[in-house]
Formats: structure tokens, sequence, C-alpha cells
């Protein structure tokens, strides 16, 4: 069995989160500055210390610093002494950075298809209609074995379905074009974001999440400072990683230790106007993902951040304080206390609103899986450095990172995109060249020359002259209105992020 790992303590009462229980499930809330991302820290040290790697999201730029050993801190020199805590040493772990932008980590990329409409919809923030469109267009594409790998494919075959929206009424149902018109500007703004870059290949392999080094977890951080200006691509990108990971990793049953630790920080943006479709998905994701081995812990400022449904679900509890300076204040404070087990000795209610920085309501599941009397106590410092690296750090811990150069390079290969614009291609040729047969058997029928027939009569009127013309200027001229009123209809489609729509 797994050592248990000290998390919290005050006086001679020691806090464990047993591992054998921390698939259970996790909550770490608190108001803004009361200790939540020291604790967030401290329990993904603790992991990465048992070979448990860990993913967590650095919304504020501060959990760069566990790679790095500590020191130097007077504050924490002060809880360690406090404490008591033996055999406390200062050291870094092994970490990998991500960043959905590329910039600070290695990218990390979906698939269109892999996302599905589900979750792009909630990304695009589509309502009913325009998803059940999202949903058609998808199907169109799997039925026609076209891929949908990045937003260009998506485009392209928004534009497909809708300039042949007849066709596929009958199979698939209508397809209303303010709804496509509604999606093309989603994914518009979403671009505007920078949220393209999301979208490609190689797509993230879940399997480099779940790295060791040394025998000590790998800690996964992704630089989300800038992702949180978009909190819908923020939150979505993340239950993405959430839903890969319950896909594609067999059962596992009880283990000793999870696989995987997985911090969603910031949990309130998951659930903020989520439709219930969306929430129960969520709920259960988390209620069985533990079968996989996989440990999920939302932070948020508040318990009721977080749904009923998957609130009852989250075992492990670490409630910092809350500030009452309201009526709707105390109500919080008043449900946070209720959500844990009671201790005689301690009211909770009132001790929520007195707790001190780094201080916390604790309470872990027992080994029967029983949630423990809630505790008032102080959470153990972190062994790594608090507070970010240098950039030239973070940079030497790129380049020799288990997965460097393995997502730094984007690939584009053939999908809807390219398949559906060498298919508009072959049309106009078709088109082409049946106008020019046409042109042909019209040139043919004429009268001679000098006959002083229809034809002398009309390139008198038309052309200003007596002379017919040839059947080479009539090809031309057909050439001419060819390029003006199809190829120039499709430039400027593309221009207007409409593309390659012609007929089949």
């Amino acid at each position: 069995m797994t050592t248990p790992l000290l998390i919290a303590k005050h006086d001679a009462t020691e806090l464990h989160l047993l591992p054998q229980m921390a698939n259970r499930h996790g909550l770490v809330t608190g108001a803004t500055g009361t200790g939540k991302t020291v604790t967030l820290q401290t329990l993904a040290e603790h992991f990465s210390d048992i070979g448990v790697p860990c993913f967590l999201s650095d919304v504020k730029g501060d959990l760069s610093g566990i790679s790095q050993p500590g020191g130097g801190n007077a504050k924490v020199a002060e809880r360690v002494e406090l404490l008591k805590l033996e055999g406390f040493e200062h050291k870094g772990y092994p970490v990998a950075f991500w960043d959905a932008f590329g910039e600070m980590g290695h990218p990390v990329r979906a698939t269109v298809s892999d996302m599905g409409p589900l979750l792009l919809g909630r990304m695009l923030d589509l309502n009913d209609t325009q998803s059940g469109v999202l949903n058609l267009v998808f199907k169109v594409a799997d039925d026609n074995g076209l891929l949908l790998l990045d937003l260009k494919d998506l485009r392209a075959m928004l534009a497909y379905v809708g300039e042949n929206a007849r066709t596929f009424t009958t199979e698939y149902g209508n397809v209303s074009a303010a709804s496509i018109g509604a999606i093309q500007r989603g994914l518009l703004e979403l671009e505007s974001q920078g949220g393209e870059r999301i979208f490609g290949e190689p797509m993230l392999n879940i399997a480099d999440l779940m790295q060791t080094e040394k025998g000590r977890g790998v800690v996964n951080i992704l630089s989300a400072d800038r992702l949180m200006q978009s909190p819908k691509l923020y939150a979505t990108l993340l239950l993405w990683l959430l839903s890969e990971l319950f896909e594609n990793l067999p059962e596992a049953g009880d283990l000793d230790k999870p696989k995987l630790v997985f911090f969603f920080d910031e949990a309130h943006l998951l659930f903020d106007d989520a439709p219930d479709a969306l929430v129960g998905k969520i709920e259960q994701v988390v209620r069985l993902i533990r079968s996989k081995g996989v440990g999920v812990y939302f932070v948020t400022q508040n318990p009721a951040d977080v749904p009923d449904r998957v609130l009852s679900q989250l075992g492990n509890r670490v409630q910092h304080a809350l500030r009452a300076f309201s009526a709707r204040d105390q109500k919080a404070v008043k449900a946070a206390a209720e959500t844990m087990r009671d201790n005689p000795a301690l009211d909770e209610a009132s001790a929520i609103t007195e707790l001190g920085v780094g201080e916390a309501l604790v309470s872990f599941l027992d080994a029967k899986g029983r949630p423990g009397v809630v505790e008032r106590a102080f959470i153990v410092p972190p062994q790594g450095q608090i507070g970010p690296i240098t950039e030239a750090q973070r940079r030497q811990l790129m380049q020799t990172s288990l997965v460097a150069g393995v997502y730094d390079k984007a690939v584009d290969r053939e999908s809807a995109y390219e398949s559906l614009k060498a298919r508009a291609a072959q049309g106009e040729q078709a088109a082409a060249a049946q106008a020019g047969i046409k042109q042909q058997a019209q040139t043919a029928a004429q009268p001679a020359a000098g006959g002083g027939g229809l034809g002398d009569i009309l390139g008198g009127v038309l052309g200003g002259s007596g002379r017919r013309e040839s059947a080479a200027e009539a090809m031309a001229k057909s050439a001419a209105r060819a390029i003006g009123s199809q190829v120039g209809r499709s430039i400027i489609r593309g221009v207007l992020g409409s593309l390659f729509g012609g007929k089949r």
C-alpha cells in the first residue's frame, strides 16, 4: 500500500490523503488570495513523489516554480517551523509545459472531428437549432468520408452543406441558412481569439500526459493566463482533455494510487450557462472515470459553483476562507459548511470566515471511502519554488522535455478542405467543357458567310459590323464569361468564408 500523503496539519493532528482514495475525486475552494494555488502545488508535488503524473492549468502563471527547488521564502520557513515538519527539503519536480497557442509550452491540438459537435457547439455558444445543424454537418462529413481536422475543413464543409441544402434535406433534415451563417460567424470570432491554433495535427496523445521520470510523476502544466481571456475556449479544451482520458483509458478497477490526477482550475467556467445535456455528460465522465484510475479535482471559489450532481462525486475536500460581506455571501458560507462531514467540536460556518491564508477546513476519505470529520488545519507548504520561473528556465525545460519536438511542427494532410476543393475544380472543368461543346454546336448551325441570313443581321446589331464572330472568338468569349461568372464568384466566396459550394 502506498504511503499516505500528508497534506495538512494542526498541532498533533495530521490529515492524510490516501492514494487509494485519490481517484474518488476532490474539491479545493476558497476566495481569491486564501491559498488555493499553493494547495494545488502541494497536492501536485505529493502525487509526483509517489509516481503519479498530474495535469493542472496555470491561470496566473505561478505554478511553473514547481520545477525548481524552493528556499529563501520566509513564510514557508515559518510554516515549516510551526508545523514541525521533519524531513522537509526543498526540491524541484519534473515538468512538461503545454500551451494551446504553442508559445509558453508545447502545442495542445485537437482535430475538429475528435472535439465533436457537442463540445464545439459549447465553444461557439450555439443555441439548440444551430447545434442541430452542426451535428448534421458532422454527419454528412462522416457519411462522405471527409476528414474534419482543422477549422478550414469545417468552414469548407459548412459552405458545402449550406449551398447543397436541398440535396441533404430529405435524408438529414432541414438545413437553416441562418444557422449556417451563425456557425460561420462563431468560427470567425474563434479565429480572432487565436482558437484556430488549437485545431489540427499532430493531435495530443493522452499517453504523453501520463509519464514518469526517475520514479516521479511528471507535472503537466498548461499555460492558461492567455487562454483564460476566452473562458468558453478554456473550459471546452479542458473538458475535451478529460473526455479523451475517459474514452481512451482501459478499466483499471481499484488501484493503490491513481494513474493520473487532473486538476480543473477555475471550474466555475465549465458550468456557467452550460446546457443540461453538457452538465449530464460531465457528471457521467466524473462518475465513471474513477474506474479508469483518474482522479479529478475541481478548484474554484465556492462549492456552489459546481452543480450538486457533480459535487456529490467529490469525496476529498479542502475549504479555504470565504468572505461573508452580504446576505448572499452568508448563504454561500452556510452552504459550504454543510457540504462537509460535521465536527461537533467545530463551528464550520464561523470557521470558514475566520481562516487565515494557507489555513483550511479539510476532510479526506478514509480507507473505507467514508468522508472524514472536518478538521481545521494548515496546509503543508510546497517543497518547490513558489512563484514563476524565468523565460530562460522555461525554454531550457521545454528543450529537454520528454515530448520535445513531438508537437512543435503542425502537419496539414489531405482532408475535407482539399477534397471539396478538388471536387469543385472538377465540376468547373466539366461545366467549361460542356459550354465549349454547346458553343461549337451553335456555331456549326449558323448560315454560311454572305448569305444575308440571321447571323449577318445579329452580327450587325451586336458587333457593329456585318462580320460574324469566328468559332475561336466565340469560345474565347465563352471562356471569359465562365471566368467572370464561376471562378470570380468562387474567389469572392472564399474571401467571405464560404468556400467551394458548387453543386455536385
